[in-house]
């Protein structure tokens, strides 16, 4: 299930999410921080997914009472801003990777690929959330690795999006395969497999020639990683680019 969309007042979140609060205020020493609230409503949407995230149920998990927690946050979705600002400081920067352009924007791919397989509500969140400083600083880091490459500044960042649309989308696929597999104790694989005399029934050689070829020849069961091997084409595709950028400028 998807979020409404994002807060409704980007100004108030972009302060939350900057800490620009302004002066401390006077008297006791508040009871929470943001950064617990933030930790305990990852926690809750890594275990229950973002549908069951409420601002109750977190208030739950830390012992206090609903409405203390809007003295904090604003709301569902300035929380969820926060939650997608923290998790992206949980992985390096791709422009300190050792290696070339090449090693510092797949070093960012695979910890993306990671990222979203331990926190799979992001996949669930619209693209329309104020930015943090943790995600503004990685996509700037990816920017960077790609800054000495001699390619235009529009092709940079064309780059850097092409590879993280491809990384979202493959992984929205691996976890939708993952849940199947965890709901029906039968992984995708296993299931073509006892399902393949039908499509061997149905599917005519001669209506369908580079399905059955394919098939034919394994494969189907080749056990080819796509991720690995649709960044590998990705990388190969930025490369070439690159070089007749150079060889354009020579």
């Amino acid at each position: 299930m998807r979020d409404d969309g994002g807060p409704k007042d980007l100004s108030r979140a972009m302060r939350l999410l900057w800490r620009a609060g302004g002066a401390a205020r006077r008297g006791p020493k508040p009871a929470l921080t943001v950064e617990q609230i933030v930790a305990a409503a990852i926690e809750l949407a890594d275990r229950d997914g973002l549908a069951a995230l409420s601002m109750r149920r977190v208030a739950e998990r830390l012992g206090v009472g609903t409405m203390s927690l809007y003295t904090y946050v604003p709301g569902k979705a300035e929380l969820v801003a926060l939650m997608l600002d923290a998790v992206d400081a949980e992985a390096s920067l791709p422009h300190t990777v050792a290696g070339g352009w090449r090693e510092k924007t797949e070093s960012w791919a695979r910890e993306d690929w990671a990222l979203y397989h331990r926190h799979d509500w992001m996949l669930h969140v619209s693209t329309r959330y104020p930015l943090g400083p943790n995600t503004i600083r990685r996509f700037d880091s990816a920017l960077r690795s790609l800054a000495g490459t001699g390619l235009p500044e529009k092709e940079i960042l064309a780059a850097t999006d092409t590879v993280d649309n491809y990384i979202r989308g493959m992984a929205r696929r691996s976890i939708e395969s993952r849940r199947l597999e965890l709901r029906t104790g039968t992984s995708e694989r296993d299931w073509w497999a006892e399902h393949e005399p039908l499509l061997d029934e149905h599917v005519d050689p001669d209506d369908f020639p580079a399905v059955r070829r394919v098939w034919a020849a394994g494969g189907f069961h080749s056990g080819v990683d796509s991720f690995d091997f649709g960044l590998g084409l990705l990388l190969d595709g930025i490369e070439a680019r690159i070089r007749a950028h150079r060889e354009r400028h020579r």
